[in-house]
């Protein structure tokens, strides 16, 4: 098997990537910096034996994005099997601006530029790879409203132009792969412009056959409890498919990580074309 991994340099992208290495998968890494796992202890076994490719270039970058795929198609031998997604921003802080996140559409426009380079090769229903795409619980006005009391307040303060962006996503992706769409839900203008629909090379409406979207709650830096977990199948944390968990207050991004590789990949046609919350 091999993955293209995008946002794969820390966090949910890069503890999904181990995982899939230790595996025996393949992974073309997209990074803006190659030099990111060069004292990394974990990562550098898997350069040295070719199993993981570092491929220059910055998902904002059409051409970086098209070039990557082709580094891909060759690693895996003619194909991809796994799209993992995890790029996401990290939000600024100003006494002008509050919280802000520069560029606004950093996810969106980069989501755009994977979808949109696509390789002809890659595009039909039986040769799409797996999409695995991570936003976040709470962006959506039906599932905003059913975040903890405890958590709204960093939702409204800290997390809304994140979540903007992730929004952006989200629209996008329930065009490309048919999913039913609130037009409570409309994204800012400059996240998604009007007329994204008719990018050049991007899918059609319904033609993104292979997506699982992950929503995961508020993202901690704690262990995996899923593998401290005595039995497969008894993780310690809880998913919910196309809805709401009410009482779902954070998951560790090792745990994301954990959920993506042995429960989502191998169990593919359980999750297809569903958003999936996280929590404890």
């Amino acid at each position: 098997m091999h993955a293209f991994v995008l946002g794969g340099s820390k966090n949910i992208g890069y503890f999904s990537a181990l995982r899939l290495l230790q595996q025996g998968t393949t992974v073309t890494f997209l990074l803006r910096s190659t030099s990111v796992f060069d004292s990394d202890e974990h990562i550098q076994p898997f350069v040295r034996n070719g199993k993981a490719q570092l491929v220059h270039g910055d998902a904002l970058n059409h051409d970086d994005v098209r070039n990557a795929w082709k580094a891909a198609i060759q690693a895996g031998g003619g194909k991809v099997d796994v799209v993992i997604f995890t790029i996401g921003g990290k939000p600024s802080f100003s006494m002008s601006r509050g919280f802000f996140l520069d560029p606004p559409d950093l996810c969106t426009r980069s989501l755009i530029n994977v979808l949109s380079t696509l390789p002809d090769a890659l595009r039909a229903p039986e040769t799409q790879p797996h999409f695995v795409i991570i936003t976040s619980m709470g962006i959506t006005a039906e599932s905003h409203s059913s975040v903890p009391l405890a958590l709204k307040p960093l939702y409204s303060s800290v997390l809304p132009a994140a979540h903007a962006d992730k929004l952006g996503m989200e629209r996008i992706l329930a065009y490309l792969a048919g999913l039913s769409w609130s037009s409570k839900d409309t994204p800012r203008q400059e996240i998604l412009p009007r007329g994204w629909q008719s990018t050049p090379g991007l899918l059609g409406e319904g033609e993104l056959k292979h997506v699982v979207i992950m929503r995961p709650a508020l993202l901690t830096d704690g262990e995996c409890r899923g593998d401290e977990a005595g039995k497969p199948g008894k993780a310690p944390y809880r998913s919910k498919k196309d809805g709401n968990l009410s009482s779902g207050y954070r998951v560790s991004r090792k745990d994301v990580a954990h959920f993506v590789v042995q429960e989502v990949l191998p169990h593919w046609s359980e999750w297809e074309g569903s958003g999936v919350v996280l929590a404890y």
